[in-house]
This record gives C-alpha cells, structure tokens and sequence, in this order.
C-alpha cells in the first residue's frame, strides 16, 4: 500500500465536486494525470511516477494510453524510417 499525504490544491469552484469520488481507479487516474507533466518534461520518468503511485511502469502506461496519452513520441513515418535504419545497420553488421 502506498503511504499518501493530504495536500490543497486551488481549483475553479465548478471542479472541486469531481475530486471526491471515493473511487479508487479514479482516484489513480487523477494522481496519474497531476503527475503526466512532469513526465513530459522529464523531470520524472514513467518508472518514477508508476513507483510513487505504487504500480508498475506498464500498469501506468496502460492508462495514459487508455486516455490518448502515447508512451512512444514519434509518428509511424519517424518509426519506419528508425526501423530502415537498423535493418541497414544489422545488414551492414552481418556482411562485415
């Protein structure tokens, strides 16, 4: 179980019935959402913030990807295009 602390936070007065659900899975989406830009500007890495959720890295993938949130930052072109190189590179490597 993961040790938690009460912190405040300022919100719009429209949102702050949203944040009580009582419901864990909301609750850990919530918590993985307050931590996705910290994330992105690497100040923490997926592995990090799966360990001070208290899950593992994939389970914490599973559910950005469930919200739109894609682990892997390049489009397929720039994925194609990284996967030729390698082939080239192992193509390269067996020949010599």
């Amino acid at each position: 179980m993961v040790m938690t602390e009460s912190v405040t936070i300022t919100v719009p007065i429209g949102m702050s019935k949203y944040l009580n659900s009582g419901n864990s899975e909301t609750e850990l989406t919530r918590n993985a959402l307050l931590l996705y830009p910290y994330i992105l500007n690497q100040t923490i890495s997926h592995g990090g913030a799966a360990e001070i959720l208290g899950i593992r890295k994939s389970e914490l993938i599973d559910i950005y990807d469930k919200l739109g949130y894609s682990y892997l930052d390049m489009t397929m072109d720039e994925l194609d295009s990284e996967l030729e190189t390698f082939r080239q590179l192992k193509k390269e490597e067996i020949i010599k």
